[in-house]
């Protein structure tokens, strides 16, 4: 009997045990799901970063999504949630945990060993102190931006996840401009200029530039200088700007009044922006004349930005045609023009040709792209780098333009000729199917940046690679240095900076010559 009441209290003391624990884990298991039904998600889900094997078709993407995020993802939240957008910035297969146990999640065993006192203690009101809240999310958003995409994978020597983790742990951000400052603060240490983020106006704003060929303001692309300075990448041709007088390198001290040294571009831009018709008064160092400052007044306007401007000119001898493509900027629109430019110069019997890239800041990568493979039948266009090497490559499509690709080809640069318009110099001139004519090198921006919209309209612009040229020259803030330098008339005459006639206003413009005009003042061959 005795034996019998034993077993009987132990089999009673086993079921109460495995009661509790039953009841401790369906306890468990519903407080997670009503944490993650409210909009908040488990620290650990969140706990992951990129592995350092990149996925080659994964960069090329990303680049080239430069184009098509613009075009169609403009202030487009891609789901109804911070954390299903959270969830697809995630998706990624190559995963690193860095530090985490890939079996063990630390914020359910917590929730956990809390519900399992409730039981014991009878506590019902249980509260998750750890819970992510919607703003932090958006952080995390730009954090895993960055992480997957930027091209220095030390981060500027800062421990990328370590920052992460303190950022979400210290710094509270109860409103959405907290947020802002947080992502802004972030990628400040990165210590690169053309890695920013930008808010929802701003991204929108960017966005409709790129697409829209009538812009209001001044017309001048900025950069900071790595004294914090800011400089002068090119005016846009015809805008206000370029008609002041401003110059590539030029550097903007003041603007109303108000030092510009150490602020954003955003922030520049800001300042820059203003009513049509109003003016803005801007102190300037030209790069002509270092040290010395003068003052402009630019009057805001609307003004056309158009991305292709063509001519077709006669030689000295009047026996040659020679058709001049003026190429101002890469919009979504500048690659259809200039194939449409090249091919009506071809059928009205160019012998050769001039792509005039003087002042082309550059603009949409694959712009470049498509124009390489309208002029060259084959060939390597660039390579693409990171930290640790050529990623990729990107080849003519092998479809150039009939009557085009097979006919003598010259380009003109500057010191404005940025970004995208040296990925096409370079090309040309490594895959010797084009001779370089300039005074001086070009600017030698070599790096790359897409934007990343993020699940709230704003958007994070990061550097996802550097590029080479076909010959693996890095080219970034040395530029390209010219075959030759720009031809003289033999009366003395210069290429004017401009493809049309600058209208004479007074007799010091008397000499001006159209480009046409130019190009007859040359010995023949030059072009």
């Amino acid at each position: 009997r005795r034996e019998g009441e034993r077993t009987a209290a132990s089999h009673e003391k086993k079921r109460r045990h495995s009661s509790l624990f039953l009841s401790s884990s369906i306890m468990t298991t519903t407080f997670t799901m009503t944490t993650m039904r409210s909009g908040s998600k488990p620290l650990h889900d969140i706990n992951t970063t990129q592995n350092n094997k990149k996925n080659n078709s994964s960069l090329r993407r990303r680049i080239l999504r430069t184009t098509r995020g613009r075009r169609t993802r403009i202030g487009d939240s891609s789901s109804s949630s911070p954390v299903s957008s959270l969830d697809d910035v995630e998706n990624d297969d190559d995963e690193n945990k860095k530090g985490d146990d890939a079996n063990t999640n630390p914020f359910a065993t917590t929730l956990f060993a809390g519900a399992l006192c409730c039981c014991i203690f009878g506590v019902t009101d249980v509260r998750v102190a750890n819970a992510v809240t919607e703003n932090q999310l958006l952080f995390l958003e730009a954090w895993r931006a960055v992480d997957k995409a930027y091209v220095d994978k030390t981060f500027n020597g800062v421990s990328w996840f370590k920052y992460r983790e303190q950022t979400v742990k210290n710094t509270p951000m109860p409103s959405r401009e907290d947020a802002y400052e947080a992502i802004k603060a972030m990628l400040k240490k990165l210590d690169d200029p053309f890695t920013r983020f930008l808010e929802p106006d701003q991204y929108a704003a960017v966005s409709e530039n790129t697409m829209n060929a009538n812009v209001s303001g001044i017309g001048v692309e900025l950069t900071i200088d790595s004294d914090l300075s800011v400089k002068v990448v090119t005016p846009t041709i015809d805008a206000p700007a370029y008609v002041a007088g401003i110059k590539p390198l030029d550097k903007i001290l003041e603007i109303d009044a108000t030092d510009v040294t150490g602020l954003s571009l955003y922030e520049v831009a800001e300042l820059l922006r203003g009513p049509q018709g109003s003016d803005v008064l801007l102190k300037i160092e030209p790069s002509a004349t270092p040290g010395k400052t003068k003052n402009l007044s630019v009057t805001r306007k609307q003004y056309a930005v158009v991305p292709v401007k063509s001519d077709l000119c006669t030689s000295k001898s009047g026996g040659d045609s020679i058709g001049v493509v003026k190429l101002q900027t890469f919009n979504s629109l500048s690659a259809a023009k200039t194939k449409e430019a090249l091919s009506d110069l071809a059928a009205k019997g160019a012998n050769s040709f001039v792509l005039d890239l003087r002042d082309d800041s550059g603009g949409l990568f694959p712009g470049a792209l498509d124009i390489a493979s309208q002029l060259m039948k084959k060939g390597l266009i660039v390579q693409i780098a990171d930290a640790e090497g050529v990623r990729d490559t990107f080849e003519v499509n092998g479809k150039p333009l009939e009557n085009v690709y097979d006919k003598k080809l010259s380009v003109i640069v500057n010191k404005g000729t940025a970004s995208a318009s040296e990925v096409l110099t370079a090309a040309l001139r490594d895959n010797n199917r084009a001779t370089v004519f300039g005074d001086e090198p070009t600017y030698g921006k070599g790096l790359i940046q897409t934007i990343v919209p993020l699940s709230d309209g704003s958007a994070v612009n990061v550097t996802v690679a550097k590029y080479q040229t076909p010959l693996g020259t890095d080219i970034n803030k040395v530029g390209i240095a010219p075959d030759k330098k720009l031809p003289v008339g033999k009366d003395g005459q210069i290429m004017p900076a401009k493809l049309d006639k600058i209208p004479s206003t007074n007799d010091a413009d008397a000499s001006v010559l159209s480009f046409c005009e130019y190009v007859s003042s040359l010995e023949d061959g030059t072009f």
